[in-house]
């Protein structure tokens, strides 16, 4: 929104986790509304934010009932947290609810854990493991309690989906005034380790204009 004075401008960010968002825009002079289910988390945010708090709201909310008003965002987004949600469906209902007339969605995700569900996924997926030895860099599923994101992963539905193209459907039920998608952000935003360690899962952005 170029013609809008970056005060003016409601940003939301859902699912903050450690606060990845709302660091890099409030350095750039936005003040953001940044959401967690988790109090761990946002206590983490707030941590990483530091000083830049000042420009953060925190809110320990459910990214699948928010408590905001409709029409309240000029931008909404949300990273890595569609896939391991009950309700998908209902999240993107509320996270268009809450988006002014023209305001614009942006998700980015990826089918993380269909190597669950499929062999030649799981091939990738170990493929990935193997390349990131030989580049003797760290591996970011080690990094994680994954057998309990793979109990997760087992227990909500966009595991064994094949997206964005459900994603897609969703959001043309909800009648979105436009929807993109971008398959390659990818390319642009990963580091070169992250592109050797999650190769098998490249992540798409999906942008949504109501």
């Amino acid at each position: 929104f170029p013609d809008k004075p970056k005060e003016e401008i409601r940003i939301l960010d859902i699912g903050t986790g450690p606060g990845f968002f709302p660091v890099i825009l409030a350095e750039a002079g936005y003040k953001i509304d940044a959401v967690d289910y988790t109090e761990g988390m946002l206590e983490k945010a707030k941590e990483n934010a530091g000083e830049l708090c000042k420009n953060i709201h925190f809110q320990r909310m459910d990214a699948q009932k928010l408590e905001f008003a409709d029409n309240t965002f000029d931008i909404v987004i949300s990273r890595n947290l569609t896939w391991n949600l009950e309700h998908p469906d209902i999240a993107y209902s509320e996270w268009v609810r809450v988006l002014k007339a023209g305001g614009r969605l942006l998700n980015f995700d990826a089918n993380w854990y269909g190597y669950l569900y499929d062999d030649k996924k799981r091939e990738a997926y170990e493929n990935d493991r193997r390349n990131v030895e030989k580049g003797s860099l760290d591996d970011h599923y080690l990094c994680t309690d994954i057998d309990r994101m793979e109990k997760i992963a087992l227990q909500v539905p966009l595991s064994e989906t094949k997206r964005p193209g459900w994603d897609v459907k969703v959001l043309e039920e909800l009648k979105a005034e436009k929807i993109e998608v971008d398959e390659n952000i990818w390319q642009q935003v990963w580091s070169e380790e992250e592109k050797l360690n999650y190769g098998s899962t490249p992540m798409f952005m999906i942008k949504v204009t109501k």
